[in-house]
């Protein structure tokens, strides 16, 4: 065994414990030695891929992901979950936890299941995934990533996973509002949900369809719809077979696709975390000087013009 392997196998043999101590130590401690070098030790030897799903709320994503992993493990895969949830204003936590969202086994030793709060990210996603899913996919065949339930811009998730799921509702006119907005443009699968409700699914994923149609690039596959109905169970292997050879199609843009979105990450990460000192340290040093914080806030914004 290679010295960069050996983190990776003492959080093999810890279980599920050690391995929630290890998402807790990169949120709190992502600096440390010993965190660095466990994700440098996972970025190095990825295991399976991940997958993003993402839609509007309402639209049933933790159904869905329930059925999804439910199928993956009948196929003996280990599966891992970063469900991305609200954020609690008090504390800054995940509202729901991934217990409320997902139907799952929790003594199922080949699934682990975390939730991750959204925080101040409007993208749909957490700061935490993407280091999170690094050390994840070294662990897991397949890393599920569910959305925090995104409007009509929000993309980060084409940043982060290895394929993309788009889940949209019938009759919902969510395909039209998608098109004005880009989200047709990211994923590789796209699903119409409640398929069990007949006529409108089926309208639904036609509009999907030509909406992925005039937006796919000369060259690219369009990316397939699917009708499921995840609480009927209606269709879910179809959609796992149809990922499976989405991943095997692009298995080999893969590294190319990663390093992009370590590219993506560490730019939004330097970018936010500059923003936040450089902030700070204009508001410590004006509010010192102000009598207000109404003409701090002024003088901020001049400052800030001047940078």
């Amino acid at each position: 065994m290679s010295g960069a392997e050996e983190p990776l196998e003492a959080l093999r043999a810890g279980g599920k414990a050690a391995l929630a101590r290890a998402l807790a130590r990169i949120e709190e401690a992502p600096d440390d030695p010993a965190t660095i070098g466990l994700l440098e030790a996972a970025w190095a030897r990825p295991l399976g891929w991940a997958l993003g799903l993402t839609g509007p709320p309402g639209v049933g994503k933790s159904t869905l992901a329930s059925a999804l992993v439910a199928a993956w493990r009948r196929a003996g895969r280990r599966v891992a979950v970063l469900a991305v949830d609200p954020s609690s204003r008090r504390t800054g936590g995940a509202i729901l936890g991934d217990r409320t969202r997902l139907a799952l086994d929790p003594e199922d030793e080949g699934l682990f299941v975390r939730s991750l709060a959204a925080r101040d990210r409007l993208g749909g996603v957490a700061s935490l995934c993407f280091p999170a899913l690094v050390l994840l996919r070294a662990l897991f065949d397949r890393v599920l990533v569910e959305t925090v339930g995104v409007g009509q811009s929000e993309t980060e998730i084409a940043d982060l996973a290895d394929l993309v799921l788009l889940a949209v509702q019938p009759a919902s006119g969510d395909a039209l509002q998608f098109l004005k907005a880009g989200i047709v443009e990211i994923p590789d699968l796209a699903v119409v949900t409640k398929a069990d409700l007949g006529a409108p699914a089926e309208r639904s994923a036609r509009e999907l369809e030509a909406a992925l149609a005039l937006v796919t690039p000369p060259g690219r596959p369009r990316p397939g719809v699917l009708l499921v109905s995840a609480s009927r169970g209606q269709g879910i292997e179809a959609l796992v077979e149809a990922l499976e050879a989405r991943a095997a199609s692009v298995a080999g843009d893969a590294p190319a696709r990663r390093l992009r979105q370590a590219r993506a990450w560490l730019e939004a990460e330097l970018r936010a975390e500059a923003g936040r000192r450089a902030v700070a340290r204009l508001a410590d040093r004006l509010a010192a000087a102000s009598p207000t914080p109404f003409a701090s806030h002024s003088a901020l914004l001049v400052a800030l013009d001047r940078t």
